[in-house]
Formats: structure tokens, sequence, C-alpha cells
């Protein structure tokens, strides 16, 4: 079946240039079974375009694949006749690897207390280290949201504060409702940092979604006592750090 594919690459848009294969769908019985799907690699993703005939049984087509393809990613789209259907991270790969996670969060962490230190410096406050947010809330509001700090860009938005650096690109989102601690992990900004952080690459092991990859190292990180929760100031709410901090 792979082998009758078509092949499209579009080099803005995907991470790490990931190829699609794309298959039209004008029969159900030309969707290819598991065992095709299971062998797609990481480097590929699989996109089923459904046609007019067999459009009303797109979506019941994507639960059942959700429920089928444990480990993959299965994307039903909202208004296109579309289901996108992607290998995640293995949890073998992540335990392999979890020295190099580990030290991500390490470097996340330090960055992290780092910036917002010399943040306050430069805008000339007190930190609140019990509740970092209180100390920059009030500049979410007006121009003081955004600014420079030596080559970085920063942003103060939500419950985190952005940096970006001008020459390196590196990507860092600072939790900011995270009592004493400046490396609360976030799926998506973790897999950023990792992604931008150019003494990591090449990357041990690729990324290729931000949210659903990283949620998946995060989750076997909390499940390898690498990262654990901590309790915030707020009911029923919890951080996820480093352990080893």
């Amino acid at each position: 079946m792979l082998d009758k594919l078509i092949l499209h690459t579009n080099l803005k848009s995907l991470p790490l240039n990931r190829l699609i294969d794309i298959i039209t769908i004008n029969s159900l019985a030309e969707i290819p079974d598991l065992e095709t799907i299971r062998a797609i690699p990481r480097e590929r993703k699989l996109m089923l375009i459904f046609g007019e005939s067999v459009q009303n049984e797109r979506e019941t087509t994507g639960h059942d694949l959700k429920k089928e393809l444990q480990g993959f990613q299965v994307g039903i789209h909202i208004s296109e006749p579309k289901i996108n259907i992607a290998k995640l991270i293995a949890d073998k790969d992540i335990e392999d690897h979890q020295d190099f996670f580990e030290q991500c969060a390490k470097d996340y962490r330090k960055l992290g207390e780092e910036l917002i230190l010399k943040l306050v410096g430069k805008l000339k406050v007190k930190l609140n280290r019990d509740f970092p947010l209180d100390t920059f809330d009030e500049y979410k509001w007006d121009e003081r949201q955004i600014g420079k700090l030596d080559d970085w860009r920063y942003d103060i938005h939500g419950i985190h504060c952005g940096f970006e650096n001008s020459k390196t690109g590196q990507i860092i989102e600072v939790s900011l409702n995270v009592p004493n601690e400046f490396g609360g992990l976030d799926p998506y900004f973790f897999s950023q940092f990792i992604r931008t952080t150019v003494k990591y690459r090449p990357l041990p092991i690729d990324i290729f979604e931000n949210f659903a990859d990283g949620s998946r190292i995060i989750d076997k990180m909390l499940l390898l006592g690498k990262f654990e929760k901590i309790s915030l100031n707020m009911d029923n709410c919890y951080a996820i750090v480093l352990t080893d901090r």
C-alpha cells in the first residue's frame, strides 16, 4: 500500500521536514489496515482525504482509529475531509534517553531562573518567589508586557513569561505560578525548548509534535521518577517539575 502513496512535502509547516503520504479514500476498503499504518516510520505522516461518497464515515473512522492506534496521534480535521495520522515518540525511546530529557529539564530550570532574575533587575521590582505571577501581573496590560533583555526578547502573558534569543532562536516559556520554582514543565513548551536549543543538535531522538510528543515524554518521565508533581497555591492544581532540583 505505502509504495503507491503520493509523497508531499511542506518544509515551512512541518517540523523536521516530516513527509506526508496522502491517500484519497473513495471506499472504506481503501483505508490501510492497522498493520500497515503501524509500520509507518515516525519521519512520515499519513493523510487520509475522504471523497464525497464516504465523507459521512470520516468521524466514525477517525474515532475507531484513535481507539486502535495507541502511541499515535490521530487528528480528525474539523472542517476539511481529512484524517492525519502520525506515530509518536515511543515509551522505550523516552526510557532509553531519560538522561537526556532530565538534563534538558535541568537546563530549562537553570535558564528560566537566570532570565527571570535578570528581568526583575531590569524592571527594578521585588520578586515574590512564593507567587512570581504577582510580581509581573501588572505588566501584562500595557506596553511593558514586551521588551528586550540583552539578546532576548521577552513577552509577559498569561501565567508565563516567554523569552526568545534573537541570535540563537532558542525559546523558553517560564511558568510564573509555581512557588519558588522556575522550571515548571509544559509539554508543548518543553518540546519547543529542546528543539530550539542549539547545543542539543542533532537530537538523540527526534521530536516531531511539540504537544503530543511532549506529553508522552513528561508522562513517562513522571513514571520513571525523573519528574514529579508539586502542589500550587490553588485547589487541585499542580505543576510538573524536575525531581532532582
